[in-house]
């Protein structure tokens, strides 16, 4: 086949990185002033995806805390609890609730990070003080 013909042959549909398409909603619903149905997020997403595709998005983000979901019946309305970085965060905490030796996580953890993440995390540590539960928050802030 020439080169001149290879430009003309359709590229077979990019299959998504893992999270990228809750991503994509997260951030459709991030922008929206109010709690929406999916078929706004389906409008602004656009990208040949179905309506089924956004409900099961939509739904996965629900059981994983990320946005709820109101009303009864038609129309649901659907809003985000947490942006990317919150959503990110979550996955993080839960992975370390999973683990028995939450300390020996921690310290490597830490023991990985670049020197300037190292003092990010001191300096945000600083500000956000002791927490008085004892336990970390389950809601990630938007």
């Amino acid at each position: 086949m020439d080169a001149e013909g290879a430009g003309e042959r359709e590229s077979p549909a990019r299959r998504r990185g893992q999270g990228e398409l809750e991503a994509q909603v997260l951030s459709v619903l991030g922008g929206a002033s109010e709690p929406v149905t999916a078929a706004w997020v389906l409008e602004r997403l656009g990208a040949g995806l179905s309506y089924s595709t956004v409900i099961t998005i939509l739904t996965r983000l629900h059981a994983k805390q990320a946005v709820t979901r109101t009303g009864r019946g038609r129309p649901v309305l659907w809003e985000p609890v947490a942006n990317e970085a919150g959503l990110a965060a979550l996955r993080m905490r839960r992975l370390l609730d999973k683990q028995s030796d939450r300390d020996a996580v921690l310290s490597s953890f830490v023991s990985v990070l670049s020197s300037h993440d190292e003092d990010l995390l001191r300096a945000l540590l600083a500000e956000s003080g002791p927490d008085d539960t004892g336990t970390p928050s389950d809601r990630p802030e938007r």
